[in-house]
């Protein structure tokens, strides 16, 4: 029935609850995902009467977080984004801060090399101008390996890291589904939202979001189910999995993310992105371990070109020269899962067919498949995988062994271990083989005006490379080799014998005779170092298309450019995450201002609601004043 004194109670009530929440709301102004909160009233049932219906006052319906889902979302995805930009471009900072020295970087430490082998052409038999070569080989090989050394210390850290994100998404997890089980608690119990639970709740959904891109289902009992951005499961109602970081099958050393539930382990490594988890994980695929890659493929290729070349030539004491330069071998990972006794042995073949991939080799039941690790695109091979006819691609020769079980896996990393076997095989300044071993000439009384050129080496394991050989003309456009045979003469032709190759230009009379014979008087040649210097600027990578500079300058470019765009993606989702925060802030953020208006307005009511209690209250007194006389 109503009355005054009940209506009025009612709405002091009201009022202390809107004081009450205003305080909360004042308090509160600075705590990290505070929602403000705002007391929302109902107007209580009136009473009919003959005169109309007369009201009974007002109730609390509810305390109301003002707080928006799809804003939310919406400031996590970008927060997501952001973070991992951000991660990614300052791990790349740091990748192209190490190569990018134009002074004391690779291309410089490179031209340096290439210009003392310039320096041994220009003077062959300067026991310093070598001894300059072989220092500024050294330093090349030090320059290369302080890089493999540095990205393979940053590949230890992003270990490290991986390790210290999973364990941090697994606590936010675990949080959540314990917030879970008390909101719905809390539902239950009063019917009404536990504001402060929600806003909990929702502040570790954002730190979840920072470290990986996740996604909030509501759920009947007011929990949340919460996904990574594949699809996978952190949190389902009130049991949370835990993402853990495991050894990667093919190499110990390698950490991969696992997703625990009951009973199973499933690597999510590719699957997952966002956040600095994200981040770091793109940093390591996507730029350290092509970097790796890129500077074992140079080595090889270096290497490759170097040698060569010095094979052709000879030294100072009319040895054929050896290798210049040894690099590491193909690393080859047998999976932990393997069931078979199979193994691989894998050579490289060529430099130039060499890409900076890694590869997955599996057996299946219908034979052997080759995938690129980074991408999982089929590679096709030719060959049967036997030592007679092996598998070729890629620039590389895999001969199969032993017997390998359906499933089995094996992982080739061509170029990776390529630095860190990188070293210099020559140690004597003499043993640098800057001459060519067999030169050409004319004998004195010949009386025609054909010259012969020096010469050239095609295949330095010919056994008869530095034997004597004699040209004579039996005509004018025929001659013989030691006598024997007769072959048409082109001026300017190539003549091919015994593993080299030489020219005669010019009109040759009949009977005059040419001679190629070891350089055994060499010490003063410098065919073969000029050609060392040659074949370092020619193209030998991509094909054939790249030379070694190009190639470095290529790489540090390339480093460069996605650096500053990762800077610039970083910048602008910048903007757009601030964008997302301040829309849903203008929501729910608490305005000191508009709080303390809301103060004295709730004072004011206050202060009238407990005059209308002063009223009945006197009301009541004076009946009761009334009826007593």
């Amino acid at each position: 029935m109503a009355d005054l004194l009940s209506t009025g109670v009612s709405g002091l009530l009201a009022v202390q609850r809107e004081l009450d929440t205003t305080s909360h709301n004042i308090a509160n102004a600075s705590t990290p995902g505070y929602s403000r909160q705002v007391t929302e009233f109902s107007t209580r049932q009136a009473d009919q009467y003959g005169s109309g219906w007369v009201g009974n006052g007002v109730d609390v319906s509810t305390i109301q977080r003002m707080y928006d889902d799809f804003l939310a979302s919406q400031s996590r995805a970008s927060s997501s984004s952001y973070v991992q930009l951000d991660t990614f471009a300052t791990q790349l900072g740091r990748v192209n801060n190490l190569f990018a020295d134009s002074s004391t970087g690779l291309s410089a430490t490179l031209q340096d090399f290439i210009n003392a082998v310039q320096g041994v052409s220009n003077s062959p038999t300067s026991i310093a101008s070598r001894q300059t070569l072989l220092s500024e080989a050294e330093s090349l090989v030090s320059r290369l390996q302080s890089y493999d050394s540095s990205l393979d210390s940053m590949e230890a850290q992003v270990n490290t890291q991986l390790e210290s994100e999973t364990n941090a998404i697994s606590t936010l997890a675990q949080g959540i589904a314990t917030l879970n089980q008390k909101i719905s608690a809390g539902y239950a119990q009063t019917g009404q939202p536990p504001n402060d639970l929600l806003d909990q709740r929702d502040r570790l959904l954002d730190e979840l979001a920072t470290h990986v891109s996740v996604s909030a289902v509501k759920q009947g009992d007011n929990s949340v189910n919460v996904f990574d951005g594949s699809g996978q499961p952190l949190v389902i109602g009130q049991t949370a999995a835990k993402l853990v970081t495991t050894a990667d099958p093919f190499d110990a050393t390698r950490k991969v993310i696992s997703l625990e539930t009951s009973g199973s382990t499933i690597d999510v490594t590719g699957r997952l992105s966002g956040g600095s988890l994200g981040g770091m994980v793109d940093f390591r695929n996507q730029i350290l371990d092509p970097a790796r890659n890129t500077l074992g493929r140079f080595s090889v290729a270096l290497a490759e070109t170097m040698n060569g070349q010095h094979e052709e030539g000879i030294d100072l004491n009319g040895n054929l020269g050896g290798d210049f330069f040894a690099t590491g071998d193909v690393l080859i990972q047998a999976s932990t899962g393997n069931a078979g006794t199979g193994s691989l042995a894998v050579t490289r073949t060529a430099a130039g067919n060499l890409t900076t991939a890694d590869y997955v080799m599996t057996r299946a039941a219908a034979g052997w498949s080759l995938q690129r690790k980074d991408t999982g695109a089929a590679v096709a091979m030719t060959g049967t995988g036997t030592v007679a006819d092996p598998f070729v691609a890629d620039g590389l020769s895999i001969v199969v062994r032993g017997t390998a079980q359906p499933g089995d896996r094996f992982q080739i990393l061509p170029t990776r271990d390529a630095v860190d076997g990188l070293r210099v095989l020559v140690t004597d300044p003499a043993e640098v083989a800057a001459a060519t071993p067999v030169i050409g000439s004319a004998a004195a009384d010949n009386a025609g005006n054909a010259t012969i050129s020096a010469g050239e080496v095609l295949d330095a394991t010919n056994a008869q490379l530095r034997s004597p050989v004699t040209i004579e003309f039996l005509t004018a456009t025929t001659y013989s080799v030691n006598g024997a045979g007769s072959f048409a003469y082109a001026p300017g032709g190539d003549i091919d014998v015994n593993g080299w190759r030489v020219q005669i230009s010019g009109s040759p009379a009949v009977g005059d005779t040419f001679e190629v014979t070891s350089n055994v008087n060499g010490s003063g040649d410098n065919r073969n170092a000029q050609r060392l210097a040659e074949v370092l600027n020619q193209p030998v990578l991509s094909g054939g298309t790249t030379s070694l500079n190009a190639a470095v300058g290529q790489f540090i470019s390339d480093i460069g450019v996605r650096t500053n765009q990762a800077q610039v993606g970083r910048d602008a989702q910048e903007v757009v995450y601030n964008e997302s925060v301040d829309s849903l802030q203008s929501l729910a953020g608490v305005n000191l201002d508009e709080e303390a208006a809301k103060l004295v307005e709730y004072q004011a009511a206050y202060q009238a609601m407990a005059q209308v209690i002063s009223a009945a209250s006197k009301m009541f007194e004076t009946l009761l004043s009334a009826t007593r006389n």
